[in-house]
């Protein structure tokens, strides 16, 4: 086998790779919790029925500490529930729109309106037990 015959069949693998994940953005769009800033946050909530908005920051431990909880419930409830993140240091204007005090900080949106809210790296359950009031 020549050298091309191996890039070419490298190259036809990997393409076959990438249009396999293209034929699934809605299904690991959903499953993941959506990056919000300043300009899409009225957006997302909006156009979703129901949302939980992570408010964070990199050096917040807690914060890091709760990002893989939220992820899963991304998972978990994908297709019922629309999870984003905002980080605050570099989303300042939404942060205080809010009158985000603390972090992690998790908003609840329904309809567009804000119904509840949770401060403080916290169980899942108590997560689970917030939403499942909501959906």
């Amino acid at each position: 086998m020549s050298y091309d015959d191996e890039l070419e069949r490298i190259k036809m693998r990997k393409l076959a790779e990438l249009m396999s994940k293209k034929e699934r953005p809605s299904a690991s769009v959903l499953a993941e919790p959506v990056e919000l800033t300043d300009s899409n946050f009225d957006e997302f909530v909006t156009r979703n029925s129901f949302v939980v908005v992570d408010f964070w920051a990199e050096w917040c431990a807690p914060c890091r500490a709760i990002a893989p909880v939220v992820k899963e419930l991304a998972n978990q409830y994908a297709g019922k529930v629309a999870f984003g993140k905002l980080n605050v240091d570099e989303n300042p204007q939404t942060a205080s729109r809010f009158g985000i005090m603390g972090i992690p900080t998790l908003l609840f949106f329904k309809g567009g309106k804000l119904v509840d809210m949770v401060v403080g790296a916290v169980p899942k359950r108590v997560l689970e037990a917030r939403i499942s009031q909501y959906v």
